[in-house]
């Protein structure tokens, strides 16, 4: 059997080409019409290749859920193209502008990133988002789509394709690699082609893409994510938002992974979490929050924790569960244990609220609210490109601003420095 070899860095020059070619901000908003309509009338298509990828998945993986593409879904996907399409443009946005004494007038402008790669799993709307976001902010992107999606990924670059044709624009604006794992390898070793990489998917994925990547990266994605029920917290509220947060997509990197409780509230702990009971949630208690929940949960879904519960990202119907003795040891535990991704507390304490959003370091800080609000749209970015849990170059929900970068414009009449 003869293998073909791929030749990647010829994906990658292309790639660089299309980047190069100036589209007017009209035209990028009459693609991104365009390719909502299209979505919506591919829907039969666009679910017909979905379900070879459902078929070949268990139902009962994490990952089928964020694999499933629905009518709802793709109108929704619909709907955020459309929202990007509404937002202004950063692209030339003058960040700062100054004439010096010399009469040289220099200013600070926003441009495109360049050439993004996009690394993800089971997640075919991504490949909607991203070709949303860089193609607005003037970017080209290539993607890496994990095999488990091969079939839904071919199928949307090729509704997106269609419609860069109708528009005479070059396709290469947005490339799709082969699923194997080779490209995945050639991306990270595209030096003097691709500008950043942007991991999204499991923690295992992003720690490979951090440690082999010769391109820079922005870390995105794994969200170990707790809430903390302080001494002064209102259990009603606090009920409603365990719940959301926990219950609402948990495949999603802002579910809930770790319920912190002040120690004087162990009697409210059943209140907290015994709605979680409706949706089977399996919860791995510490030794004094399992005592308290013995017989208030059903005994099949309580366990007692296990060191190696603390820390985890479930992506799953399951929640750990810490009495803590302090708001100090809770702020300790999030410390030692976030990925910086969402925390939040409890309370109706202002200092503590305070304390809490000062002294906590993650991308998004709440205070009595649930963590799943962690999202693009829900932060008014419309579709996002991922959630970047570094500090450089972005943090938090990355929208249209974060694909820019910038470059300085000095304008001069013939000045020269002097030695």
């Amino acid at each position: 059997m003869v293998t073909t070899q791929i030749n990647y860095t010829a994906y990658f020059e292309n790639a660089r080409i299309a980047g190069r070619k100036s589209i007017s901000p009209a035209i990028i908003d009459k693609v991104l019409q365009n390719l909502a309509i299209a979505a919506v009338s591919q829907t039969d298509f666009l679910l017909k290749e979905n379900k070879k990828d459902l078929d070949r998945m268990d139902p009962n993986d994490p990952k089928y859920d964020r694999l499933k593409l629905t009518a709802e879904r793709i109108e929704n996907i619909a709907a955020e193209i459309n929202n990007v399409v509404q937002l202004e443009s950063p692209l030339g946005l003058i960040l700062s502008e100054n004439t010096m004494p010399n009469g040289l007038h220099i200013s600070k402008i926003a441009v495109p990133l360049g050439v993004v790669g996009v690394i993800y799993e089971a997640r075919p709307n991504v490949t909607f988002d991203v070709f949303s976001l860089c193609f607005k902010t003037g970017n080209v992107c290539i993607l890496k789509g994990g095999s488990d999606a091969e079939y839904s990924n071919k199928a949307i670059i090729s509704v997106i394709h269609q419609v860069l044709a109708n528009h005479d624009i070059d396709a290469n604006v947005a490339t799709l690699l082969p699923p194997e794992r080779e490209a995945t390898d050639a991306l990270l070793n595209a030096i003097g082609y691709v500008d950043v990489l942007i991991p999204r998917g499991s923690q295992q994925l992003i720690d490979h893409v951090r440690n082999n990547s010769k391109v820079p990266v922005i870390e995105t994605g794994a969200g170990i994510v707790h809430t903390y029920f302080d001494e002064f917290g209102d259990v009603e509220k606090g009920g409603s938002i365990v719940f959301n947060a926990k219950t609402r997509r948990v495949s999603v990197c802002n579910a809930l992974d770790c319920l912190l409780v002040h120690y004087s509230r162990v009697k409210d702990l059943p209140h907290l979490v015994t709605p979680l009971g409706e949706k089977k949630v399996e919860l791995y208690a510490d030794q004094t929050a399992f005592m308290i929940l013995k017989g208030h949960y059903p005994d099949a879904w309580l366990h007692q924790a296990k060191p190696e519960h603390f820390g985890t990202e479930f992506l799953s119907l399951k929640l750990a569960i810490k009495i803590v003795d302090s708001f100090e040891d809770a702020l300790d535990h999030i410390a030692t244990y976030s990925s910086k991704h969402s925390e939040a507390i409890i309370t109706e304490d202002a200092e503590r609220m305070e304390t809490f959003l000062n002294q906590v370091d993650a991308a998004a800080v709440y205070v009595n609210a649930s963590t799943a609000f962690t999202d693009g749209a829900q932060f008014g970015l419309s579709a996002e490109i991922g959630i970047s849990t570094q500090k450089l170059h972005a943090r938090g929900p990355m929208g249209l601003e974060e694909l820019c970068s910038y470059k300085w414009i000095i304008k001069g009449d013939g000045q020269v420095r002097e030695p």
